[in-house]
């Protein structure tokens, strides 16, 4: 749990930096050069540095207690020359198969892409040393190394761009490289120094031993490296333990096949996972104004599924996977456990459809409002808040869709979730082919018409499980994604009066037209109390209990 905590934090940090230098550079760069950068180039990056290494550390982080590291170190060296190929063929078709920017938007855009393919391989000369720490569970490490990657490349970027932003890919291209050292220098030097002291303390007590062994230090025993130089490619031979006392490969096979067929998934799951993206790129459906003007309005409106609805969804799985078996009808489960899990499945949709409402009403008449205070004027001057009046409909069918999947991956049998996950894969080739011809159409809102279009099929697949999970019982959760009436005719009220409000004060009298919107959310909230006041006072009696029990312990 501490290990998951550390992470979670971590992860938060990341995010909030990336949040605010956004935007940051977006008061001082145009969006052509935003979207060269956060989507041309870092593309590149996910691209290469995703192709070269996801499919190592998924093979090699397996049953790592059966590792011969010698075998595993060289296996991982593979990544290097890896790199290096991807780096020149991607590379090239960066810089003179694709549209390249012009010159007018920037003239760095040649150092921009190979500054990212020198960083990418300078990132690889570590891949071994960062799978040794992740395998012996170096979670602190990771965090620190990555939060001083953050804060080189943010004190590097920053003050360039600041006195010469017309040079911001070069900023971003210097902050790339330099970064990337400091990351490899840091994961060597930390090993060195905790192999000296390992091998000072070993030494000791074989000099004395009387001296008794703390946990810590029986782990350190198990760790199989007596030196840096371990970490480099090498013969194998009959050495005595850690190494097996026999003639071995350089590799080991079943590793590499494993290896291999994580790569050939992997493929697809880049694909799919920056579809968007190779789209935009590919297709040069967008300019790089609109490119990066939708990358700006995709994080903004990604904020809540971050650091709202993905806590609960985690949360959520955890419960159902516990309390409903897999492989067994309703009616053969504990119905104590039954009625209990289905009123919870209840009043989480209907808490998170709420939710998810009132940002998409309320969002229709402060997108815009939000984006200047983000980004300013020249942010709300293209297409941005209408993008992001998009993207409250997404949000809306993302938090619904968390929570009806995450109960059907929690409560699918084997057989179930082996065809849901073919449905994924149809539905995602799909996404992209309508993606394409969307945006095609009608700009950047194609994109997101198109992933609301794929989440709103995998609801229907989801809420179509969970009818038949409950067929021929008493219990109904669905009930749960139709909110009160008092709440939808509060909405309906609310969301006039906020756009007219914006139509007629946002120009003149932002902070009133503020401040409406904050009384208009007030009288949302005090609705949705008013129709769910069961739901209320039991949240209130469990917060003043655990109030008085943690009172009791202090």
């Amino acid at each position: 749990m501490v290990v998951l905590e550390v992470v979670e934090t971590h992860q938060i940090l990341f995010r909030c930096v990336t949040f605010v230098l956004n935007a940051f550079v977006l008061r001082h760069v145009s969006q052509d050069v935003v979207g060269v950068m956060n989507v041309r180039l870092l593309l590149l990056e996910s691209t290469i540095l995703y192709l070269s290494r996801e499919a190592f550390r998924r093979a090699c982080l397996s049953k790592t207690t059966d590792h011969n590291w010698a075998q595993v170190i060289n296996l991982l060296w593979l990544t290097l020359p890896l790199c290096q190929v991807f780096s020149l063929v991607f590379g090239y078709i960066w810089l003179y198969v694709l549209t390249p920017p012009s010159e007018d938007i920037t003239q760095h855009y040649t150092l921009g892409v190979w500054s990212i393919c020198i960083s990418c391989i300078v990132e690889m000369c570590c891949e071994p040393v960062y799978l040794v720490s992740q395998a012996f569970l170096f979670v602190r490490l990771k965090v620190v190394l990555d939060t001083i990657q953050i804060v080189v490349r943010t004190f590097i970027f920053t003050p360039l761009i600041v006195y010469q932003p017309q040079s911001a890919v070069l900023a971003f291209s210097a902050a790339q490289v330099i970064s990337a050292c400091v990351y490899v220098i840091g994961y060597y030097v930390y090993f060195y120094v905790y192999i000296k002291r390992r091998n000072e303390k070993i030494s000791l007590r074989k000099k004395d031993d009387d001296i008794p062994r703390t946990g810590k230090e029986e782990m350190e025993d198990d760790f199989p490296f007596e030196s840096l130089t371990d970490f480099l490619p090498a013969r194998i031979e009959n050495q005595s333990p850690p190494v097996v006392k026999c003639s071995q490969p350089p590799v080991n096979y079943r590793l590499a096949n494993l290896t291999w067929s994580f790569f050939k998934q992997g493929v697809l799951k880049q694909v799919l996972t920056e579809g968007e993206r190779y789209i935009m790129t590919l297709f040069s459906v967008l300019t790089f104004s609109e490119q990066g003007i939708y990358d700006v309005v995709n994080n903004l409106g990604s904020l809540a599924a971050r650091f709202l609805f993905r806590p609960i969804e985690d949360a959520a799985y955890f419960y159902f996977s516990q309390m409903v078996r897999r492989d067994s009808p309703i009616q053969e489960q504990n119905q104590k456990h039954m009625s209990e899990s289905s009123n919870v499945l209840c009043q989480l949709l209907r808490c998170i459809t709420s939710l998810g409402l009132v940002i998409l009403v309320f969002g229709q008449s402060y997108s815009t409002l939000l984006l200047f205070l983000y980004g300013g004027r020249g942010l709300i001057s293209g297409p941005g808040p209408t993008l992001m009046r998009a993207h409250c409909l997404s949000v809306l069918l993302l938090a619904v869709n968390g929570v009806t999947e995450c109960y059907s991956f929690a409560t699918m049998s084997t057989r179930q979730l082996d065809r849901y996950n073919y449905m994924m894969a149809l539905l995602s080739i799909l996404f992209l082919i309508v993606s394409w011809g969307l945006t095609t159409l009608l700009g950047g809102v194609g994109f997101i018409l198109a992933n609301c279009c794929n989440m709103a099929a995998r609801i229907a697949h989801s809420v179509q499980f969970i009818k038949e999970k409950y067929h021929d019982t008493t219990y109904q959760p669905l009930k749960g994604l139709l909110p009160g009436s008092y709440f939808l005719g509060m909405l309906v009220f609310t969301g006039t009066l906020t756009k007219i409000s914006e139509m007629y004060l946002f120009d003149f009298h932002k902070l009133l037209h503020l401040c409406i919107g904050a009384v208009s959310f007030v009288l949302v909230l005090l609705a949705w109390g008013y129709e769910e006041r069961d739901l209320v006072r039991l949240g209130v009696d469990r917060w003043r209990r655990r109030r008085s029990s943690g009172a009791k312990q202090s």
